[in-house]
């Protein structure tokens, strides 16, 4: 109360020089603790030319000014009669007489708020109520001042205010929940303005994002008593996300669906956006946030990342999402032609995840090597004609396989085979030649003896063709036999010749006589010469009869032949039968000295030895020995 008085008298100082009129003077606002006391300072002044009958008196109103709203009287100097509330409990401090109107009440209540009115009465018509008043708030609590914002790892300064305008009553103030504080700083303070003493406390420290929501409170004693006061209040610290939180980097099949979580730890609650790379996928507001995949496809394999921002920081953690699946269909080089003796290099690629395992298969044999690669290369260096064929890319992994092929062709020069030669054969001589080449090789046979070429556009030799992959093979057959060499050896002359694009061979094929009909030939050489005897001497019985028939001696035609293996026949009239008796057959063509004679309108007979063997149209000894017979032909 002392700083309570001192504070008056300059105030009382100012009012003396003031010209005389109605005023007063009081503190706008005041506080108080509940079930303490509250002094109001007050003084007024009046015209300095009334004179006050009876003494100066002094009436405190509460809520109102005017007598005739009927207000609650808090204290009447002239008599003891006010508001039952009041009762006991207000007591004027000040002398009316020194124009001090200060009042003190007692024992407060939160009814006890509100304002407080104060009338001057000098006798007679000189009352007056000023229409100043004062403002009294009763506290059950004492207040903290938080700044509007706190901030992680900013200084921060909380007071605690609790008034001191009870002189019976000094209060202390102290923190409550301060142990887990970084280094907290107490700074005590005792201000007075207007006449009211405030008490405060200042609590100074720097926040971290761990302090958010943390109780601090302010606890008020009055000494002497058992009052006491607290004010509890709940941190609001604002940071930026400190820890963002996703689904762990997983895989799943392709097909499937799976959902992303993330969570931030900030204040106030982020805005999460997702990421697809660089791609944004989704943003809202929200402390956790979810992001659903459907119908994976392994386009949507990638990292995955969840950025949470508030303003006051931002952070981002990221995923990865592996999307597994069969391999797919190996993509390769398109079938290649290629010639004898180049390199190549083949292709295979496919995807897959896990990475497949790339496989080289040819005809369905391994070759190459197995990788476990995106891609994989098959060189194949100077390549032969046994590279031809399908070569096929196998991708496997543990969730299936995929394959493609391509077909390698390869072109090279015609080569004989071993099996081409000629061959005696019981219609004469067969000569092969077979040879292999890309593209299919032309074969053609010479005859050098009579410079006849044989090929498909002659069509006086029995001459066939036909083919099997790369190999072709050409057939004649000749009906002569050939002819005695000085050694006794059988001469055939046949040249094969056989040409592509990219070359040709002309090749002299040997005469080989197969072994099963050695025996044939040596028993139908002793049988022939037998039956050409019995031939002959019919040949000139008939001849002789036609002689003496016809008057006209006939010549034997045996002697104009000159091969003696061939006769001509005058016997016309049994032409046809003879035909009809051992058929027509144009499958051989004499290749010996005669094959250029022209031909005449005479009959000829051919011998030809059958290995002994019955046939339709020939004819067998009576004795049935087994002897060789001959066939005539009519030709």
């Amino acid at each position: 109360m002392k700083g309570l008085e001192l504070l008056l008298l300059p105030l009382l100082l100012i009012l003396k020089d003031v010209s005389a009129q109605w005023n007063v003077w009081m503190p706008r606002d005041i506080s108080a603790m509940t079930n303490s006391c509250v002094v109001i300072p007050c003084s007024f002044t009046y015209p300095s030319g009334i004179r006050p009958y009876r003494g100066v008196h002094g009436i405190w109103y509460f809520g109102h000014p005017y007598p005739q709203l009927f207000p609650p009287v808090v204290y009447k100097s002239r008599t003891d009669i006010v508001h039952e509330s009041y009762k006991g409990r207000s007591k004027l401090l000040g002398d009316l007489t020194q124009k001090n109107c200060t009042l003190l009440i007692n024992n407060v209540g939160v009814e006890h708020s509100g304002r407080y009115y104060f009338r001057a009465d000098l006798g007679g018509a000189n009352i007056y109520t000023y229409p100043d008043f004062t403002k009294l708030q009763v506290l059950d609590q004492p207040n903290i001042d938080v700044p509007e914002e706190i901030v992680s790892d900013q200084s921060l300064d909380l007071t605690c205010y609790v008034p001191d305008n009870c002189p019976d009553m000094s209060p202390q103030i102290h923190w409550m929940y301060t142990d887990y504080l970084p280094d907290p700083v107490f700074t005590p303070d005792n201000v007075e303005d207007s006449n009211t003493a405030v008490l405060s406390s200042t609590l100074t420290f720097t926040p971290k994002p761990m302090h958010n929501g943390q109780l601090l409170g302010c606890r008020v004693h009055y000494e002497n008593t058992t009052f006491f006061y607290e004010r509890l209040i709940s941190l609001d610290v604002k940071f930026g996300p400190r820890t963002v939180w996703v689904n762990v980097s997983q895989e799943v099949m392709e097909g499937s669906s799976v959902v992303l979580h993330c969570d931030v730890d900030s204040n106030p609650a982020p805005t999460i956006t997702w990421y697809f790379g660089e791609k944004e996928l989704m943003s809202e507001v929200a402390s956790n946030s979810s992001l659903p995949l459907d119908n994976l496809t392994p386009e949507e394999e990638g990292v995955y990342t969840c950025v949470g921002d508030n303003g006051y920081g931002s952070m981002n953690t990221s995923m990865y999402l592996a999307v597994n699946y069969p391999p797919r269909e190996p993509w390769m080089n398109a079938s290649l032609t290629l010639l004898e003796g180049s390199s190549v290099s083949l292709q295979c690629i496919s995807k897959g995840n896990p990475m497949p395992t790339l496989t080289w298969l040819k005809d369905g044999e391994l070759v190459g090597t197995i990788t476990a690669e995106e891609g994989s290369v098959l060189e194949l260096p100077k390549i032969t004609p046994q590279a031809h064929g399908i070569y096929r890319c196998l991708a496997e992994n543990e969730h299936g396989r995929a394959s493609n092929s391509l077909n390698i062709t390869v072109e090279f020069a015609p080569v004989l085979l071993d099996d081409s030669k000629c061959t005696i054969v019981r219609e004469g001589v067969q000569c092969v030649c077979i040879a292999s080449g890309n593209p299919e090789p032309v074969i053609e046979f010479y005859l050098p003896d009579l410079n006849i070429t044989i090929n498909d556009s002659n069509s006086l030799f029995n001459y066939r063709t036909y083919s099997d992959g790369y190999t072709s093979t050409g057939i004649i057959k000749l009906q002569d036999k050939g002819e005695r060499g000085n050694n006794g050896d059988t001469a055939v002359h046949v040249h094969c010749s056989i040409s592509n694009m990219y070359g040709s061979e002309n090749i002299r094929l040997e005469l080989q006589q197969e072994k099963k009909f050695m025996m044939a030939v040596i028993v139908g050489t002793i049988g022939g010469v037998a039956v050409i005897a019995f031939i002959i001497a019919a040949v000139r019985y008939v001849g002789q009869n036609n002689k003496k028939e016809n008057g006209n001696p006939g010549q034997d035609v045996g002697s104009k032949v000159e091969n003696p293996s061939m006769f001509y026949s005058a016997v016309k009239k049994d032409k046809q039968s003879l035909r009809k008796k051992v058929g027509d057959d144009s499958d051989y063509q004499s290749v010996g000295p005669m094959a250029g004679m022209e031909r005449q309108e005479l009959n000829y007979a051919a011998l030809e030895f059958l290995h002994g063997r019955h046939r339709e149209g020939g004819f067998r000894r009576a004795d049935g020995d087994g002897s060789d017979y001959t066939e005539i032909k009519a030709k």
